[in-house]
């Protein structure tokens, strides 16, 4: 069993995709806890979408989260707590496979759940060695500055180093007790810093030791460019007062949402920019 957060806001038509790709493309059963935060465009859509997923039990919980309820903070960040929270008073915490840090802007590809549990099933048979991996993602990823040897898993291969953008994080089930919660104090009136903050707590937990592992397998592919990315749009536009209506994103909502999956999965499969791009 793996435990998947997945942040939402806006985006209705890729978030729609990227559980798709969830059900589809997953060979371990899972469960999907979804935090939509501060989301103001297709709000009812939204809840109808989530009200059928939640019907058909293809989502284990929904949230809908508002400024004041995520303190101000960055919502992912926030969420990112709760959900660790929720999971830390989960009485069979250490039974899952690993837990699973997802943006709703990447579809995952078939078996990338696999993949990723023989990845943590090598590093907790090879504790004294892999004891600094705190995050297992995908290459290149944003890992830096990468040490030798290369980690060899059957057919896959590893590299460790540092940074690394949290889009698609696998870490172990204890990660939140191990390496802690995000300070929210240091987020308030920021769209961004979920992962440099999490770097910041890895280099400490580690002694400074390369903390991520990234796979030389396409586990999942970034659809931000296609999408919109929110964060980047709110932080450019900072204490603007039209910001809200700069991550509608309306002529990439329609043309995503146009598609069926199958049709969109290969669009994206077949799209070297976006395959090379994370």
């Amino acid at each position: 069993m793996v435990k998947i957060f997945l942040s939402v806001r806006n985006r209705l038509a890729i978030t729609v995709k990227c559980i798709e790709a969830l059900i589809k493309h997953s060979t371990l059963p899972h469960q999907i806890y979804v935090y939509d935060n501060a989301t103001s465009y297709l709000l009812d859509e939204h809840f109808l979408f989530f009200h059928q997923m939640f019907r058909e039990r293809k989502i284990a919980q929904v949230t809908f989260t508002t400024e004041k309820s995520t303190f101000r903070a960055f919502s992912k960040a926030s969420t990112c707590n709760f959900f660790g929270k929720q999971h830390e008073m989960d009485p069979k915490k250490h039974k899952y496979a690993f837990l699973l840090m997802l943006d709703n802007d990447v579809i995952v590809t078939p078996g990338w759940d696999e993949k990723l549990k023989r990845a943590w099933e090598f590093i907790k048979k090879n504790p004294p060695d892999h004891a600094n991996i705190k995050v297992i993602g995908q290459l290149p990823g944003g890992i830096k500055n990468t040490v030798n040897p290369r980690i060899k898993i059957d057919e896959m291969e590893g590299r460790v180093g540092k940074l690394g953008g949290s889009g698609l994080w696998s870490v172990s089930t204890n990660f939140f007790d191990d390496v802690g919660f995000l300070n929210l104090k240091q987020l308030v009136n920021h769209d961004k810093r979920h992962d440099q903050l999490y770097w910041r707590m890895m280099d400490v937990s580690t002694g400074g030791k390369p903390y991520i592992m990234g796979l030389d397998q396409k586990l999942g592919i970034h659809c931000g460019k296609m999408a919109g990315s929110v964060c980047n749009i709110l932080t450019r536009n900072r204490g603007k007062a039209n910001k809200a209506n700069l991550i509608k994103f309306e002529k990439a909502e329609k043309g995503i949402a146009a598609m069926d999956f199958d049709t969109f999965y290969k669009k994206i499969n077949d799209d070297i920019s976006l395959i090379r791009d994370w």
